[in-house]
């Protein structure tokens, strides 16, 4: 099991939320801590979110929590009818996220026997709140989330993965069952990925001038999960119509390995362009023609002919292959235009930390 920065930061919240409220002399310091696990988040971003919702929740646990005490007291079937009350109030609100932190407010403020009692409230309501604010510092101050490392290297390690069963699907030279068990893990992956993303998106720029390069490398690590899905698409198809790729004539299979081929290593080159370790732009465009589409489909055109006035599964199963290798392509050109065009505006700024790396 690996120790993640999250792990951290919840144990430094809570250490910080009890000698906060030790240092304040509040009475139930505990409370502080319990508010600083419910708290911490991901992000700086989400953490900031986390503080308002927070307060609003907190605020209908105490003030529910007052109002119950005074009206009908303390007895525990009120204290169950509060509970349902502050419930229906967070989600009225869309303060889903805030439930569990009221009701702890609620049940910490109605469980007194003391007489001053709108003073035990908010002596209580301020350690819940040490608490939630204490879990902002530590998100804000210790070990900030890199999702743009996280990003990065998680995409590189995904396509790197399938790249190499794309490579060995077309010479037909790998054992069936290991790679159905891979491909659920790389869609696990793809998934992985799309959290990152979201994630790194959340993250939020101090600089202004930071602002305008942030938004074309979203655009680009979009692009990036997206190239990454497509070539997932035509890995799967290569491996469900492997029996129609075998059967195809030795000159079209013989294409489809050598563009993909080529289209492969123009997606690995452009992986290695976006973080400058290879020129851009190519120091020979003219060399550049990495899928050529049209060669690829008038031998599918040629083949269809083959089977004129036949409903043969076997046409549609290679179509599908085709428009699958075609549509990846795409992507990876579009993908190439997007990174050539980031780099005229920022000359190479990419810096992705290699200590960040799974």
């Amino acid at each position: 099991m690996k120790l993640g920065a999250r792990i951290l930061k919840t144990g430094i919240a809570i250490v910080l939320s009890l000698y906060l409220s030790q240092l304040l002399h509040s009475p139930s310091p505990v409370f502080a801590g319990i508010a600083a696990i419910f708290a911490i988040q991901r992000t700086i971003y989400r953490s900031y979110l986390t503080i308002i919702e927070q307060i609003q929740g907190n605020i209908i646990g105490a003030l529910l929590a007052v109002i119950f005490v005074l009206l009908l007291g303390n007895h525990f079937i009120v204290i169950g009818l509060a509970a349902i009350i502050v419930i229906i109030i967070n989600l009225k609100f869309k303060l889903e996220n805030t439930i569990g932190l009221s009701l702890v407010t609620l049940v910490s403020i109605m469980e007194t026997q003391s007489g001053n009692f709108i003073q035990f409230a908010g002596i209580r309501f301020s350690t819940i709140m040490i608490g939630v604010f204490s879990a902002f510092i530590v998100n804000l101050l210790f070990m900030p989330p890199k999702y743009e490392n996280k990003l990065y290297f998680k995409i590189v390690s995904t396509t790197e993965e399938i790249i190499k069963w794309i490579r060995l699907s077309t010479r037909h030279d790998y054992d069936h069952n290991l790679l159905k068990t891979d491909i659920k893990k790389l869609k696990e992956s793809i998934n992985t990925m799309e959290q990152f993303y979201k994630m790194y998106k959340e993250e939020r720029s101090y600089l202004k001038k930071d602002l305008p390069e942030k938004s074309r490398k979203l655009v680009i690590y979009r692009q990036l999960n997206l190239t990454a899905k497509k070539a997932l698409d035509t890995l799967k198809k290569l491996h469900r119509f492997e029996n129609e790729l075998l059967q195809l004539p030795e000159k079209f299979k013989q294409s489809i390995q050598e563009q993909v081929d080529s289209l492969i290593y123009h997606h690995e080159q452009v992986l290695l362009r976006f973080i400058g370790k290879i020129p851009t732009p190519p120091p020979y465009p003219e060399d550049n023609v990495y899928l050529n589409k049209k060669e690829l489909f008038d031998f599918f055109l040629a083949h269809q002919r083959e089977f004129a006035g036949q409903n043969n599964p076997h046409l549609y199963h290679t179509m599908q292959i085709v428009a699958s290798i075609i549509d990846y392509g795409e992507q990876v050109e579009h993908l190439d235009t997007l990174i050539t065009s980031f780099h005229s505006f920022h000359h190479n700024e990419v810096s992705i930390d290699d200590e960040a790396k799974e």
